[in-house]
């Protein structure tokens, strides 16, 4: 009996911490070494010029070393006495190095994020997926508000003037000062690796080997982006190379058909930042319960998958009857969430996207709205989705204009130049793939510029039947956006 009070607290312990977000580790994604290019990985290193300074973290306890450990005692050889001490001696060195770690995750994380920037940033997300869901309506599309902004306040750092002032506004921010505030705050909350999952940020400046580059800025972009710096050739096939295997070792190679790079002689800098997020579901879907049926996509056409059912039955739900919407979220082992917006029968997710609602409506459990809680059959197709955007076009309907004109942009923060510049390229690429276990996805932003030259019967049940074209929204910490996107088909 005491050896399984003392599993089942350890148990309970565990799931507390992860549920926190806790076993964060200077680590990587996993990767695959069948498909690195080692010739591409020692250009990483001759590039190299300052190296990113990731989080140092003592390692967590797992639950399987825990259940390992109290495996080894035995009650019949050992006696009720000697037991008992074996046991308190296991779960006292567990519970010591797990405060330790605990306390280590706290001391990185600092005050966390302040509700002056979460509100900034869901501000920030809506106005940024509005766009890109209006420009590409119809079309299933992937986006990583987090990722792209993290990238956008890089850029920032690299440009002065009005360029960086319409930056700044964009992301809802007063000052440069201001900025590098909330980016580090955002990476240092976001970024995790518990038991059952993990959330990878990364970041990198890939500079022309023909400008000096500022080392006031570089370090600013070490010390608060946490972003390595590469020097080298462009125009240069190995650089190419380098540059998509380093976006494939921080993406876990979900995007490599979208990191194919092409840098030219004139190519002042390339700017490149990675998310990487791996969860279980808290409840997995049984594989047995899946079955093959019809998802009727943003055309009327029918297309065959597999969906995932379950039923929760006492879960918080919205219900947008004004707009004809419901929204629910499916929790993550490690505490996150993947929120789903399903239109009612004879209302197109095109024109809740137009309205706003649609956004709005996935952000719903960040802004106190009051939520029902019922009874919720769940059919979710397995998906894997994916988008390759340039994003330029929506950057200047968003009011950033300066920073694409070469007459305009000012990079003295970075580089002293003869000749005018300015940003070519704002690639953003983006994947999500769900199955029964959980939920895996990655994003990039490659930003170039080149030079010029249990419930009472009572409670309501709802049907989240993703049979048709959906939106969802995968959270972090607070509630900050991690990946926003449509599925308007799934073939």
């Amino acid at each position: 009996m005491k050896k399984v009070l003392g599993l089942l607290l350890a148990a309970a312990m565990l799931f507390s911490l992860a549920a926190c977000g806790a076993e964060e580790r200077n680590a990587q994604p996993e990767r695959n070494s069948d498909t690195s290019d080692p010739l591409a990985a020692q250009y990483l290193a001759d590039y190299m010029l300052v190296t990113a300074r990731l989080p140092e973290l003592p390692d967590m306890p797992s639950q399987e070393e825990l259940m390992a450990a109290f495996e080894q005692i035995d009650y019949d050889k050992m006696g009720a006495e000697a037991y008992q001490q074996a046991q308190e001696k296991i779960w006292d060195d567990w519970d010591t190095r797990s405060r330790a770690y605990a306390n280590a995750v706290r001391e990185f994380r600092g005050d966390g994020v302040d509700e002056q920037f979460t509100g900034g940033f869901l501000d920030y997300t809506k106005a940024t997926a509005l766009q890109l869901f209006s420009a590409h309506s119809g079309e299933n599309v992937i986006y990583s508000p987090a990722n792209l902004y993290l990238a956008l306040a890089m850029l920032a750092e690299t440009v002065d003037g009005e360029s960086r002032a319409q930056l700044l506004d964009l992301l809802n921010l007063d000052s440069i000062e201001q900025s590098r505030k909330c980016a580090d705050s955002l990476w240092r909350n976001l970024y995790s690796e518990t038991a059952y999952g993990k959330c990878l940020l990364a970041n990198s400046l890939w500079g022309n080997e023909k400008y000096e580059m500022k080392p006031d800025t570089l370090a600013v972009l070490s010390d608060t982006y946490h972003s390595s710096v590469y020097r080298a050739p462009m125009g240069d096939g190995k650089t190419d190379s380098a540059i998509a295997e380093w976006v494939n070792e921080n993406t876990n190679r979900l995007l490599s058909e979208a990191a194919q790079f092409e840098t030219k002689p004139e190519t002042l800098f390339m700017l490149l930042s990675t998310l990487y997020f791996k969860d279980q579901w808290s409840d997995t879907f049984h594989e047995g319960a899946t079955s093959r049926d019809s998802f009727t996509n943003a055309r009327g056409a029918e297309e065959e998958i597999d969906f995932m059912h379950r039923t929760d039955d006492a879960l918080s739900f919205f219900r947008d009857a004004e707009n004809g919407c419901t929204v629910a979220e499916l929790r993550f082992r490690s505490g996150n969430a993947m929120r789903f917006l399903l239109p009612d029968e004879g209302v197109t997710l095109e024109s809740l996207i137009e309205s706003g609602a649609a956004v709005g409506g996935l952000q719903v459990y960040d802004r106190g709205v009051c939520l029902e809680v019922g009874k919720v059959h769940w059919s979710v197709p397995k998906f894997d989705v994916s988008s390759d955007l340039q994003l330029i076009d929506a950057l200047k309907r968003l009011g950033v204009t300066d920073v694409f004109d070469d007459e305009k942009a000012d990079f003295s923060p970075l580089v002293d130049l003869d000749e005018a510049a300015a940003v070519t390229s704002v690639q953003h690429a983006a994947r999500v793939l769900v199955d029964e276990n959980g939920c895996e996805a990655a994003a990039f932003t490659a930003i170039t510029a080149d030079a010029t030259a249990a419930l009472i019967e009572e409670l309501p049940e709802i049907e989240m039947n993703l049979n048709r074209p959906f939106a969802f929204m995968i959270t972090g910490v607070d509630g900050l956006p991690l990946f926003i996107g449509t599925v308007n088909t799934v073939e």
